[in-house]
Formats: structure tokens, sequence, C-alpha cells
């Protein structure tokens, strides 16, 4: 990644280390990473994104990797993390950004577009859903609690913690790699992820975010619709979320479109980079794509 450089930004109480590159005076493009990366995940983004003239922002989130990893699942509800971007945003001197969000990534830049849509001009989801149509689509729908069934092993006390770490985070490493296309991520790649959860106490703050959820961490989306423009990115193949999901998701946008992506899955941004980051930039600006 070329001219790539990190700040600490005071937010909300927290400091996040971020990763920043592109011209200072082009429009901000905030990426928020999901369980269990950091800004690294979105490596084949940031320097696409910063070619064409886009400011971009890729914070580590609260829990994550060299930021900060406050005590208590109720620290991690989504209107802390929400107000965590809201304060990067605020501090980047830009009056609005493009958010672009991937798995839990995603729950916040929903979050923030429902609840402060005037710091959001446009966001995308990149598989995940609205966080209050997850509710709906599992009472009609049972293989999703089977697929949603590691967030409640997550919720027993440092169990969890103990099994993620063995073995330099080998159950990790081995989930990561089982559940995308083969090679998606190098032996390279996995080091950095194991340097990123070994900091101290970032396996707690990463499953923090899951053990906020029976404290009322969906509940607090509202269902009103979504006024901010919104694009929902989707890899087809996504072992952990339902294409109902998707689906279900765009009743809760008023300007809202899905477009699925083949050979991918919940790892899209990883498997189909160039796909991903055409898809990113027309919706960002059509006028950019025409250079690609």
């Amino acid at each position: 990644m070329e001219n790539l450089s990190f700040q600490s930004v005071e937010t909300n109480g927290v400091t996040l280390h971020t990763a920043v590159a592109g011209p200072e005076d082009g429009p901000l493009v905030i990426l928020l990473h999901g369980f269990p990366e950091f800004w690294y995940g979105w490596k084949h983004q940031i320097d696409a994104l910063a070619k064409q003239g886009y400011r971009v922002m890729a914070p580590d989130q609260r829990g994550y990797n060299r930021s900060s990893k406050p005590p208590g699942a109720e620290n991690y509800t989504l209107n802390d993390l929400r107000d965590d971007i809201a304060g990067l945003i605020e501090q980047s001197g830009k009056e609005k950004a493009f958010v672009v969000g991937h798995d839990w990534g995603g729950a916040v830049a929903w979050q923030l577009a429902a609840t402060r849509p005037e710091l959001v001009e446009k966001m995308i989801a990149v598989n995940i859903p609205h966080p209050q149509a997850m509710p709906k689509v599992m009472m009609r729908n049972p293989m999703q609690w089977v697929k949603s069934s590691y967030m409640l092993y997550f919720q027993i006390p440092k169990l969890p913690e103990a099994m993620m770490a063995a073995e330099d985070f080998s159950f990790m490493k081995q989930a990561m790699a089982g559940t995308s296309r083969k090679n998606t991520f190098s032996e390279e790649d996995l080091e950095r992820y194991g340097e990123a959860w070994a900091q101290p106490g970032a396996l707690t703050g990463m499953l923090n975010w899951y053990r906020a959820l029976p404290k009322g961490s969906f509940r607090q989306t509202p269902k009103r619709k979504i006024d901010v423009p919104v694009r929902i990115l989707w890899g087809v193949g996504d072992q952990f979320l339902s294409l109902q999901l998707a689906k279900e998701s765009l009743t809760f946008c008023k300007d809202a479109e899905l477009v699925l992506i083949g050979h991918a899955t919940h790892w899209v941004h990883h498997e189909q980079p160039e796909i991903l980051n055409r898809l990113i930039m027309e919706f960002l600006d059509e006028e950019k794509t025409e250079t690609l």
C-alpha cells in the first residue's frame, strides 16, 4: 500500500488507531472492518480509493488491534460504536463521509445512516444486513439460527478467548481459511491477523461486540426507513448470513439497491477486490469510474 500513514484519533472517550491514505482535500471515505479483522482487512480497497482522489480512513474499531479496549460489554453497543465513528468524521474536518462497512463494521455503518444521516453522504454495506432485519428473518428462517449459533457461544466468559488464542490462534486462522475461497488469505495475511489478535485485551474487546447483543445493541437501530442512499454488496456464498437478510434489509431503506457478487463468500472484499472496488467507486461517484 502506497503513501499509507497512521493516526491516533481521540473520539468519544477512546483512541482509534487509524490508517490514512489519499489527498487531504479529497472526499472522505470511511472503511469499517468487521470481526475478526482490523484496518488491514481493507488492504485491497485503500489504495484503489486513494488513487481515485478519495481521502481514506480505515480505523481499528474499539476493542481491536491498537485501538482502545474499554472494559465491559456495555461499552460496545451500536450507539457507542456509532459515536466513535461520528467523532472520527467530525475531527477529519469534513462535513460528511462516504461510509463503507463489512460485517460488524457494516452494522456500525447502518447505525450511522439510520441515526446520524447528516454525517453520511452515501453508505455501502458489504455482507451485513440492517440490524433490524436479523430478528425478522430469524423468525421465518430456522437455518439462520443455525448459521448464527456461534454468537451464543461467544456469550460464555473466558472460554472463547482461550479457544481462539490456543496454538497461535490456529482456530481463528482455520476459520477464516475454511469459510473463504481457496488461497484467499496468504500465510502473511494470517500472521498479520495473529499479531492484531495478540494485542493485550484484543480478543475480549472483539468478543464484547457480540456480548453487547443481550444488552439491546441491535434494538438501538430505529425501524424507520433510512434516507441516505444505500448500496448492499453481497457475496452469494456467505456461510454465516443468508441472502434473505440482504433482501429484507432493502425494506428499511428509501433509496437502496442490492448487488450480488458470484464466486465470493462472506469475505468478498478479499476474494473479488477488483469487482468490489468498481462497485464501490461507481456508487460513490459515477464520473470517477469513467477513468478506470
